[in-house]
Order: structure tokens, then C-alpha cells, then sequence
């Protein structure tokens, strides 16, 4: 048997998209995929990857910052440092730049890491996310983080294969209530709408609100905010889903309303289809819903995708094709005529890459830059040798190095 460790330390969302990766390990014959992971996610992670041998260890919720923290989490994590140093893997994939990450790095033999790894005593980043790294200024353009975590096989598996095609479910409509950064979300009174339309439109007999313990108010503030007719049929279930509870309601919908959360990414797991409402830091490129039968209702505007660490200077404008009492129309009906400025109406697709989006209604001025892009990409992880066609001189210099190319014959996460 091949052992294989993916090491996944961030939230969520970001356990759910690692799925192309921990999928194609399972692939291989005679692999067993093992998965590290925060311990608050392991309960999911059963739900999500049953065949994986889980490894759960303090990577958040300690109260602490910074070089504290990361003491912390080494002491707490002793035990399960050393039953992974015991496993002979034959490769690591350490998939986030964190001190943690680079630690768990040490225990291992830095020719077997992809990713992010430590090799006497320095930090070292590989060939693949420091290319990242570098396409990171140009995100209007760049990949889905599902397909870039994949990109470390090169024997990627399908991207058609990684989630069912969503089709209703016969549950009526979920609503998110919020995602963890507020300017990515929408205000209450906008959900109630919303959520009323697509109900309408159709004919769902049930309403759920979905959201931890801190959205408990805001579910109540929509709720109030709903026709009374709908009131009687929607459920505040804020606060009161574990992990299975919640893969339960969400696998039983028929559409699930939603900024970029963590349980868009369920829900496309699960093949519910998802009306993905992007803005802000947020950008559909990046994070949205994997595979076909969902929409996505980008926000967009010159200054997106911003960051969201940093104050938004602009009013959050990017909430105003939302706010277009001529949304709503469009929600109902999905015809282009009836999309406002400001928006763009996209829907998934694949290509030699993995999931892109094509627009249904508005214009993407950064499609034929981005099929360039993808294009080169998709050829880096497969090719034998870079291909340039259609990239500008600068654009080119700035994606590829010289020891990109000159090593190209060594696997392509190889470290730099």
C-alpha cells in the first residue's frame, strides 16, 4: 500500500475544495489517502471523505496571536506529530503557508513534500504555489482553488467527476445567512426578498435559514422580514446544526441561497444546486460552487475583487446591482434582459483545466485573458514544455521564471 498525506489546515470551505486532490490520491492503486486536518473539521471531514484515515490536530480556536499560538499549538499537537512521523508517506501534500504548516513539514523528508516544506531549518515554498503566488496579483484572472489543489497530480481526476450534477431535491430553499467577512454577505432585508422571490418563483413550500450561533439574529431579522404567508413556512435553524444535521437539511434542498460560505461548497458536494451571490473579496473565479447546475450572481466593479483585510473605500458599490429593485426580476427569471449593471449571471462549465464559468447574462471583459491564461496553465501542469501562445512579453515574464522551464523535466511541484 502507497500512503498519501494531504495536509489541510484551513477552514471549512477549504476542506470541501481539497476534494479534486484527496479524489485523485484515492484513485491510484493500492493508495491510502490520509487527511490533517483542525479537529473542529473532523466530524465533517467523516461525512465528506469516509475512506480517509483522518489526523485532526489544534490549528485554530486557541485565543492566542501569533508566536504564541504557534506554541501552543505544538504542545497540544505532540501526539499526533509523532503518529505521522511514524507513517512512511510516500508523498506529502502541504497545501497552506502557515507556521504550523511549515512545522508539520519538518517531520518529513522534504524530497516527499509538495507544497510547503522545511528543509533545514527554512521555510521552503514550491515551484507550484510560488507560481501562484505570482498570478495572485491578477486574480480577476485566476483558477479555482479546487482545480490549483489538484494541479499537484498531474493525473488530476476529471473534473466532471469530482461533484454530482445538482438537481432539485424536493426540500424547498436554504438561505445562508452570512459568510465569516460581512462585506461578502447581504444585508437581511435583501435575503428576506430574495428568498421570498426564488420561493415564489418556485412554488417551494419550505424555508430554512442556515448559520452558526452568531447569525441566530439575523435569521430572526429575516424572518420577520418575510410575507407572512412564507413566515409560517421558514425554519431559523441558525445555531442548531451540527455537521451531520447540516449536511442533512442542505442534501435535501432544492436550491441554496448563499454568499462564498463553507456550506456552498456542501451543498455542491452534495449536488444541491446552488444561487451563489459573489461581492467584495469575493470572486467566483476563486472560490465558486464546483460543478454544473449552479448560478452564480457576481458583483462586479473596478476594484473587485478586493481584499478583505483591507477598509473598502468605495461604499461597497459592488452591492449595488443587488440592491437594483430589478434583481429581483432577474432572480426569477434568468433571462439576460432583465439582469442590472453591475452584475454578471454565470454558470459552471469545465475545460482542460477544471471549472470555469461562462456568463449567461452581462459581458465578462476578462474572459479572453482568462481562457489565455488557463490555456498556459493547463499546459504547465501537462505539457512538456511552456507554451506562451497569446501571452503578452511581461505577462509571460511575470506567470514563468527562467528555473520554472529550466527544471521542467522534474516533477512539477518540485521544490525550488
Amino acid at each position: 500500500m502507497k500512503n498519501y498525506l494531504v495536509i489541510q489546515l484551513a477552514r471549512f470551505g477549504d476542506l470541501i475544495q481539497t476534494k479534486r486532490l484527496v479524489a485523485t490520491l484515492a484513485a491510484r492503486p493500492e493508495s491510502v489517502v490520509h487527511l490533517c486536518l483542525d479537529g473542529s473539521l473532523a466530524d465533517l471531514a467523516r461525512l465528506v471523505y469516509p475512506n480517509a484515515v483522518l489526523h485532526p490536530v489544534t490549528a485554530h480556536g486557541t485565543g492566542l496571536d501569533g508566536p504564541q499560538a504557534a506554541l501552543r499549538m505544538l504542545t497540544d499537537n505532540r501526539r499526533a506529530f509523532a503518529e505521522l512521523a511514524a507513517v512512511d508517506f510516500e508523498t506529502v501534500y502541504n497545501l497552506n503557508f502557515s507556521p504550523l504548516n511549515f512545522r508539520l513539514a519538518a517531520l518529513f523528508d522534504p524530497d516527499r513534500v509538495e507544497g510547503y516544506g522545511w528543509r533545514d531549518g527554512q521555510e521552503i515554498t514550491g515551484r507550484w504555489p510560488a507560481m501562484a503566488m505570482r498570478w495572485s496579483s491578477m486574480r480577476r484572472l485566476g483558477m479555482n482553488l479546487v482545480d490549483f489543489w489538484a494541479g499537484y497530480c498531474p493525473d488530476g481526476l476529471d473534473p466532471a467527476l469530482v461533484n454530482p450534477e445538482a438537481q432539485p431535491k424536493g426540500g424547498g430553499i436554504g438561505v445562508v445567512l452570512a459568510g465569516r467577512e460581512s462585506r461578502r454577505s447581504l444585508p437581511t432585508d435583501l435575503l428576506a426578498d430574495f428568498a421570498a422571490v426564488l420561493a415564489g418563483s418556485r412554488k417551494a413550500r419550505r424555508v430554512v435559514l442556515l448559520g452558526g450561533t452568531a447569525e441566530q439574529t439575523a435569521g430572526q431579522a429575516v424572518l420577520k422580514a418575510l410575507p407572512p404567508a412564507l413566515q409560517s413556512a421558514t425554519e431559523n435553524l441558525a445555531g442548531k446544526t451540527g455537521w451531520s444535521d447540516l449536511a442533512d437539511v442542505v442534501g435535501s434542498l432544492d436550491l441554496l441561497l448563499t454568499p462564498d460560505t463553507g456550506t456552498m461548497h456542501l451543498a455542491a458536494h452534495l449536488g444541491t444546486p446552488v444561487a451563489a451571490c459573489f461581492l467584495s473579496s469575493a470572486w467566483c473565479f476563486e472560490t465558486g460552487p464546483y460543478g454544473l447546475g449552479h448560478t452564480v450572481y457576481q458583483g462586479v466593479a473596478d476594484c473587485l475583487p478586493c481584499l478583505e483585510t483591507a477598509p473598502c473605500h468605495e461604499s461597497v458599490k459592488c452591492l449595488t446591482g443587488f440592491r437594483d429593485p430589478g434583481f429581483k426580476r432577474f432572480l426569477a427569471t434568468s433571462k439576460p434582459e432583465h439582469a442590472p449593471a453591475g452584475l454578471l449571471g454565470l454558470r459552471p462549465a469545465f475545460d482542460s483545466l477544471g471549472q470555469t464559468y461562462v456568463p449567461f447574462a452581462g459581458t465578462d471583459p476578462d474572459g479572453a485573458r482568462r481562457e489565455t491564461l488557463r490555456n498556459f496553465l493547463a499546459h504547465h501542469l501537462r505539457g512538456k514544455e511552456p507554451r506562451f501562445d497569446g501571452l503578452e512579453g511581461d505577462f509571460a515574464r511575470h506567470l514563468y521564471r527562467e528555473k520554472d522551464w529550466m527544471t521542467a523535466e522534474k516533477p512539477f511541484g518540485a521544490q525550488e
